[in-house]
């Protein structure tokens, strides 16, 4: 499923425009990264927490090469899906 399929499926429950449909879902993912680009936590209730995690800095390795290179720190997103989620995909 993706974008579209979604898309598609809230236009079927609200009754409105595929275009009405798609900004919608489009709001709702937007809305989530700047929640998570501020820092915060972004819980949806049934769904899951999206949350940001720090990356601390450290050395890699090049695998074509084998030289040490240094990956800087930064931060990433998180998804922990709630009970009623895990509990529907069993």
């Amino acid at each position: 499923m993706n974008k579209a399929d979604i898309a598609g499926k809230v236009q079927e429950v609200l009754g409105s425009t595929k275009a009405d449909a798609e900004r919608a879902v489009e709001t709702m993912i937007e809305s989530i990264t700047k929640g998570l680009k501020s820092g915060d936590e972004v819980s949806i209730a049934g769904l899951g927490i999206f949350v940001t995690k720090a990356r601390p800095a450290r050395e890699g390795r090049n695998p074509r090469t084998g030289e040490t290179i240094h990956i800087a720190a930064s931060r990433t997103a998180k998804f922990r899906a709630a009970k009623a989620l895990k509990d529907a995909v069993k």
